[in-house]
């Protein structure tokens, strides 16, 4: 959702079968700033500076979208490690499982990001067996936290 981005995040305790199957994306970004959070995303053909106000289950997010070239000039300016990670697309009843698998200095870091349209919805959300402890309130997981200090201990 455009203005408000409401999600949970979970650790994973083991991949789902067949993941190839499902369809992904290779992702790569950076942070210009961790607070607030400015991020440059290129995601397949898209490329993106996305602004997130401070928060935990819920914040405010703005995405403009850029050139490749306005991508390239922005990510070289970017502080920390530059992110690269596969993202695949699961369903799940009525929800989209965003799994993310790290790559580089993060890898063999997953994470599992389910959006909401409600905090009331999100909060009745019953993830997966697949799914491990749940990080939505450990910023140590934010990846604006992972590009400065890398994995957690």
């Amino acid at each position: 959702m455009e203005g408000m981005e409401i999600e949970r995040k979970f650790l994973i305790n083991k991949l789902p079968e067949n993941l190839s199957s499902y369809p992904h994306k290779l992702l790569e970004q950076g942070y210009l700033s961790t607070s607030p959070v400015v991020r440059v995303r290129h995601e397949g053909d898209d490329y993106v500076l996305t602004y997130k106000s401070s928060g935990l289950l819920a914040r405010e997010e703005y995405n403009l979208p850029l050139t490749q070239e306005s991508y390239a000039h922005l990510l070289a300016k970017a502080d920390g490690h530059i992110i690269t990670k596969t993202r695949y697309y699961i369903p799940y009843g009525e929800f989209t499982i965003e799994l993310d698998v790290f790559q580089g200095d993060l890898a063999p870091l997953q994470i599992a990001e389910v959006e909401f349209k409600s905090e009331g919805i999100a909060n009745a959300f019953r993830p997966p067996e697949w799914f491990g402890e749940e990080v939505t309130y450990t910023r140590t997981y934010h990846n604006s936290n992972l590009s400065q200090f890398g994995l957690p201990t």
